[in-house]
């Protein structure tokens, strides 16, 4: 069910640090045709502090870790791709379908492939206004054991209760760096989370431990704020009216998310794009380095 790029299955063979990536941010976070040289930027990022990147997609019902310079192509130019989630994987396969993986889709999938180390942008998380609507990447990371590096989860969620979801579900959150929580777009989210680490070493022994306690069924997210943030006023006159016009065009569920991305990518004269980049670079940064202490 599962094809490993030349370059994954070298790692594999040789122990070497590997890094997931996910896809979904390539099809449908970032605009065409920047999302393609971003893509192989990250990749080299990865390559250029010591570790394998694992770009994550499903092709042609092929559940792919690793993907090649036609595929990375293919899931940044067509029009075709869809997203898939975790409950999609089987249908995508078995339809011989293509589809880029969401947080959980990718998690998931590393973790089938041994992958510990896992970089995003932002995580998803409970929806403002329906404590109902629920990304499945929260019940993912309960039932998955990988280090997730994000920015915090998307400052157009609802981030005290997704705060609140994250702690019942025992899925422990480190700040890098800071014990104030990031929100995507945003360094300071306006809330504070309890543990911080320092280093790469530090959350190495942290995985290592919960290994030995028992206490590792679920993901580790390692929360890695932002340096230079959007303009503050800007998030919010964005946020306010993008919530707005997805309420006026009944845009519900899954679609809220990659509609609000949108609304801000079109709005912003091109900061949050800006911001969107230097999240996941700093984050493959991070993986890398991370992946590298594992082992």
């Amino acid at each position: 069910m599962i094809k490993y790029s030349a370059e994954v299955a070298t790692a594999q063979k040789n122990g070497s640090p590997i890094v997931a990536l996910e896809s979904t941010i390539i099809s449908h976070g970032l605009p065409r045709p920047k999302n393609l040289i971003v893509a192989q930027e990250v990749e080299a990022i990865v390559r250029n502090a010591g570790a394998t990147p694992a770009t994550i997609a499903v092709i042609d019902g092929t559940v792919c870790v690793g993907l090649d310079q036609k595929q990375l192509e293919r899931i940044a130019t067509d029009d075709q791709i869809v997203k898939a989630s975790v409950r999609d994987l089987a249908l995508i396969q078995a339809g011989k379908k293509s589809a880029a993986t969401t947080v959980a889709a990718t998690a998931h999938i590393a973790y089938l492939a041994g992958v510990n180390v896992f970089a995003t942008g932002g995580l998803g998380g409970v929806h403002r206004g329906n404590s109902f609507d629920e990304s499945a990447d929260l019940v993912a990371m309960s039932k998955i054991a990988i280090i997730i590096i994000s920015a915090g989860v998307k400052s157009i969620l609802d981030v005290p209760a997704t705060l609140e979801r994250l702690e019942t579900l025992s899925i422990p959150v480190l700040g890098y760096k800071t014990k104030i929580f990031p929100g995507f777009y945003l360094t300071d989210s306006g809330y504070v989370i309890e543990h911080q680490v320092n280093s790469a070493n530090e959350i190495a022994q942290i995985w290592w431990a919960r290994g030995e306690l028992k206490t590792d069924e679920c993901s580790v997210i390692v929360a890695n704020p932002v340096k230079n943030q959007m303009d503050l006023k800007l998030h919010e006159k964005l946020l306010t009216t993008g919530l707005a016009l997805a309420d006026k065009n009944k845009i519900t569920g899954k679609e809220v998310t990659p509609f609000l991305l949108e609304h801000f990518h079109t709005n912003s004269d091109g900061e949050s794009l800006r911001v969107n980049i230097e999240i996941i670079k700093a984050n493959a940064q991070l993986a890398a380095e991370i992946a590298i202490a594992l082992k």
